[in-house]
């Protein structure tokens, strides 16, 4: 794919291998879906495990901050007009948090189901942001994956698998991402 000064396919690929496609976001929320995980082995109120859920999502950030700095990745990337639009992508998953809060409140053992399909269903716009088809197919896997997973468990000692499925979907995300990443760099170094 050749790109000209200018062009979207050549704002997208600037993205693409200044910001890694993401991956230090990818890296962040493996590290918090872990410990969300963790959360969902403890013998607490499902309640109060929604609510610890909750607040562990609140490193993330400064999570994907400090795997910016691991992996090189740029926040910002200047003269891009696409640039902005990431942010936008992100923050986007904030407004199905009422989805999250109704669940919570009305039926807490189906959260962490919830959580995941939001989180994995905002991945599929990026396919498009990073021109990698890994955050499409991953966010089918995962929401589609997830759901078939609450199906399955027989009980509430049972959710931590949903977690669990969705910290090796995020490694899986992340190798994908990186690799791709690494066919970005060639196109914008060529």
């Amino acid at each position: 794919m050749e790109t000209k000064p200018n062009s979207l396919d050549h704002y997208k690929l600037e993205l693409s291998v200044k910001a890694k496609n993401g991956v230090n976001f990818i890296a962040a929320a493996s590290v918090v879906w872990t410990l969300i995980t963790i959360i969902w082995t403890l013998s607490f109120r499902t309640y109060d495990k929604c609510v610890l859920t909750f607040i562990v999502g609140g490193v993330m950030l400064p999570l994907a901050w400090v795997f910016s700095k691991v992996f090189n990745t740029h926040w910002v990337v200047p003269n891009n007009p696409l640039e902005s639009l990431g942010l936008w992508l992100n923050f986007a998953q904030l407004f199905y948090f009422p989805i999250l809060i109704f669940v919570l409140l009305r039926s807490p053992e189906n959260f962490v189901f919830v959580y995941v399909v939001i989180t994995g269903a905002h991945f599929f716009p990026y396919a498009w942001y990073y021109n990698t088809k890994v955050y499409a197919i991953m966010a089918g896997v995962i929401s589609v994956g997830g759901m078939f997973l609450a199906l399955y468990i027989k009980g509430e000692s049972q959710l931590f698998y949903i977690p669990a499925f969705m910290v090796v979907s995020l490694i899986v995300t992340a190798v994908g991402v990186y690799a791709a990443y690494q066919k970005s760099l060639k196109l914008y170094q060529g």
